[in-house]
């Protein structure tokens, strides 16, 4: 299969993303973020003391939980963003040169091949997919409690609560990376990169 740039933007770089993506991305990060920080008001006491007004702050976590899929469901309308869910979703062999040159903290552009997406952004992508679907499992037991007995009421809320524990690691990770690419940035935000970093970042991203 051939990956290819996609239409150029500006004179200076290349379109990385439609606007769909970068909806669907700023919603769900959005989301995910009230629910992270709701889930801290009700399980840090000194957040839980200065916020109060508990009945809110849950009614608030479940229901920015319940409307996670929607922006990825919304997207789907989305041709160019069914098209990222496709690159998303293709391993091949130089994800896994990627990986390796990772594990050895070899960061030569010849050593990390990646098309539109490096392998290191499939995994994170597929492992939030799969995390928030088991969250708002476990949430939804732990919400409607005569769905099940409550053994399973039980285990849904040990599991809800140290994956979410997770996610925060894991979230907090992706948004230092972040932090620390202001090239990637630029292009969930405008939908626009440099050509330079298209080609040293993501060097299959075409023929």
């Amino acid at each position: 299969m051939s990956l290819r740039l996609d239409a150029p933007g500006p004179a200076t770089g290349v379109r990385r993303f439609g606007g769909a993506t970068r909806w669907v991305h700023r919603t769900t990060a959005a989301l995910m973020g009230v629910c992270v920080v709701t889930a801290a008001c009700l399980y840090v006491p000194q957040l839980a003391e200065l916020v109060g007004r508990r009945e809110l702050v849950v009614r608030v976590h479940e229901w920015a939980g319940l409307a996670l899929p929607v922006p990825v469901l919304a997207g789907l309308a989305s041709r160019l963003f069914r098209a990222d869910l496709g690159f998303l979703n293709r391993f091949g062999p130089h994800d896994r040169r990627w990986l390796r040159a990772a594990l050895r903290r070899d960061r030569r552009p010849s050593a990390r091949p990646a098309g539109k997406f490096n392998a290191g952004q499939k995994i994170y992508a597929a492992w939030i997919a799969g995390a928030t679907l088991v969250m708002l499992g476990t949430g939804l037991l732990m919400w409607f409690t005569h769905l099940a007995p409550l053994v399973w009421r039980t285990s849904a809320t040990f599991v809800h609560d140290w994956l979410a524990l997770t996610i925060g690691i894991v979230l907090a990770g992706h948004i230092g990376m972040a932090l620390g690419d202001p090239e990637a940035r630029r292009g969930m935000r405008t939908g626009v990169v440099s050509r330079e970093w298209a080609e040293r970042e993501h060097s299959l991203w075409r023929h």
